[in-house]
């Protein structure tokens, strides 16, 4: 059995890099009830419906707590044209709320409500996800790297924005994550057959909290079907082991697609019905038509503004998994006779494929008011390990040219979790603007429109508690950037690669000084001024977490 690698030492700022990324997770509270969050409550309108009204639709919520957009409708009945998972998963949040705040109607006010939600549903299983995520890296590269890709995939990408959102993107990378560990795992020998089991639940867990999960699981298919038939022993015993896998995993995923077939038949008349079927704004009708469930032939306009817009790109946002696409070759490498390795090369190389055509063939239009290109949070993850690789193979080498590359890959790193971090405060981005970090986050923070935060909700002087979240974001960037460049030795203390240190000084300046280029102050204007006078405190006067 492969042994996890543990070259080198822990770099010394593990403990307060991680410090600080549970404080970042726990503290900031991106939320204006003004702007009517709609992928968020059309979610909790239903779970209202589910504990205060025992039904499917949310008819009686639309006229007790206010309508709400993304909402489906058939025969007159309203529901959320998501998928359900979400909705069901909080009812025992809200139902513990309600008895907290008396059992009657309105007695579970908006702001409780949605951050516990995202507490428990969004946030702590991404903390949960980083120790398997950790885990897994640590099997291929050393401690130090493992915990500089964790805490950079942690608060660097797609999976910081979407975690302080109560949107299913990163619940359902959460559970193909976990799919996949258990399908790893399992494959590797390290568990029994039954995590074959396992791993077909989490599926049907992703499948069920978002309908374009299927892309990643076509993708883990691919891996488990590689693993295990590339492994040791004759082919009818390797087919036999294949298809006793498959079994077990359709076993675990059959109650959750069992599930949201009674769910698309109760609500939509048929199992295979969802309610992208019947969207209640015709606005929005026509991306879900033509070609195969929206998806047509691919748009080289969508596909390079998924990737590289500066308001929305994936790489302007989290350029260090442009890191992942050299280390397609080490995975790939022939001379290495490692079928997990050839398994992670096609299960990588497929999702890049899928993803890709998928970003390139829906409508960019339908990212709306977010973080990034929030359909790919999914596929971020199993981006980590590549680019976790690349710095490997760079540290590793350790010749003069490799430190410059390593110093620009520190420096990806370092410019990933800035953006990222800070854009993620805000995390409502209007599509007018020019780009999410000098249009809007800096602007907003410069005039005072400051991050909320649960302390300030909870009484603690707003500013401080605000500040102390952008200096979070800050020294976060810093710890990942000088992790990378520090060179290994058995000695306590760790020196700076100095030949590492001005690329990664360049590569940051690059990055932000791209961006602050190209910010567009007539398109800004806009965004920032519906953004003001929606800001939640913008009035001066203090934010009652638990409001009646």
């Amino acid at each position: 059995m492969e042994q996890p690698v543990q070259r080198g030492q822990r770099s010394y700022g593990r403990t307060i890099l991680f410090g600080l990324l549970a404080f970042i997770y726990l503290s900031a509270f991106p939320y204006h009830p003004a702007l009517r969050s709609p992928n968020e409550l059309c979610r909790l309108w239903q779970t209202r419906a589910l504990v205060e009204y025992g039904t499917l639709d949310i008819n009686r919520a639309l006229v007790d707590y206010g309508y709400v957009g993304d909402l489906s409708v058939k025969d007159g009945r309203y529901y959320p044209s998501k998928a359900p998972l979400l909705s069901f998963a909080a009812v025992p949040i809200d139902a513990a709320l309600r008895g907290l705040g008396g059992s009657y109607r309105y007695a579970v006010p908006e702001l409780p409500l949605v951050y516990f939600s995202r507490l428990f549903l969004t946030v702590l299983p991404t903390m949960l996800m980083l120790v398997w995520l950790r885990r897994f890296l640590a099997t291929y590269v050393d401690a130090p790297v493992a915990d500089v890709f964790t805490a950079t995939y942690a608060l660097g990408s797609l999976a910081l924005s979407y975690s302080l959102l109560f949107m299913s993107h990163q619940l359902s990378a959460v559970l193909l994550f976990a799919s996949f560990y258990a399908l790893w795992r399992t494959t590797r020998g390290d568990w029994q057959s039954k995590g074959y089991l396992l791993a077909g639940a989490f599926a049907g867990a992703a499948l069920a909290a978002e309908y374009t999960s299927a892309i990643g699981i076509a993708g883990l298919l691919l891996y488990g079907a590689v693993a295990i038939l590339s492994a040791t022993g004759g082919a009818p015993e390797r087919i036999r082991r294949a298809l006793h896998a498959l079994a077990l995993a359709v076993a675990g995923a059959a109650p959750f697609a069992l599930g949201l077939m009674l769910y698309h038949r109760a609500c939509f008349g048929h199992p295979f019905h969802t309610g992208y079927r019947y969207l209640a704004d015709v606005a929005y009708q026509p991306w879900h038509t033509g070609g195969f469930l929206g998806i047509r032939l691919p748009d080289a306009r969508a596909f390079w503004l998924s990737l590289f817009s500066p308001l929305r790109g994936l790489f302007a946002l989290a350029p260090f998994l442009l890191l992942a696409l050299p280390a397609l070759a080490i995975l790939r490498d022939p001379t290495k006779d490692k079928p997990p390795e050839r398994a992670l090369f096609w299960l990588t190389a497929a999702l890049l494929l899928m993803y890709g055509y998928f970003t390139a063939s829906f409508s960019y239009e339908s990212w709306g008011w977010t973080t990034g290109p929030r359909h790919l949070t999914a596929l971020v993850p199993f981006l980590i390990l590549p680019a976790s690789l690349t710095v490997q193979r760079l540290r590793d080498l350790c010749t003069p040219g490799e430190r410059t590359r390593l110093g620009i890959a520190a420096g990806l790193c370092a410019v990933s979790v800035f953006i990222t971090g800070l854009v993620s405060l805000v995390n409502y981005i209007p599509d007018v603007a020019s780009n999410a970090l000098f249009g809007l986050a800096i602007p907003l923070f410069r005039a005072g429109f400051l991050p909320p935060t649960i302390w300030a909700m909870l009484g603690i002087a707003h500013a401080w508690t605000s500040i102390a979240l952008i200096a979070a974001v800050a020294c976060a960037a810093l710890l990942v950037g000088f992790a990378l460049i520090r060179e290994q030795s058995s000695e306590p203390r760790q020196r700076i690669h100095a030949a590492s240190v001005i690329p990664a000084l360049a590569v940051c300046a690059i990055f932000l000084g791209g961006l602050a280029i190209a910010r567009d102050r007539a398109h800004d204007a806009a965004a920032l001024g519906h953004l003001e006078s929606v800001w939640l405190g913008h009035d001066g006067r203090p934010v009652e977490f638990w409001a009646r």
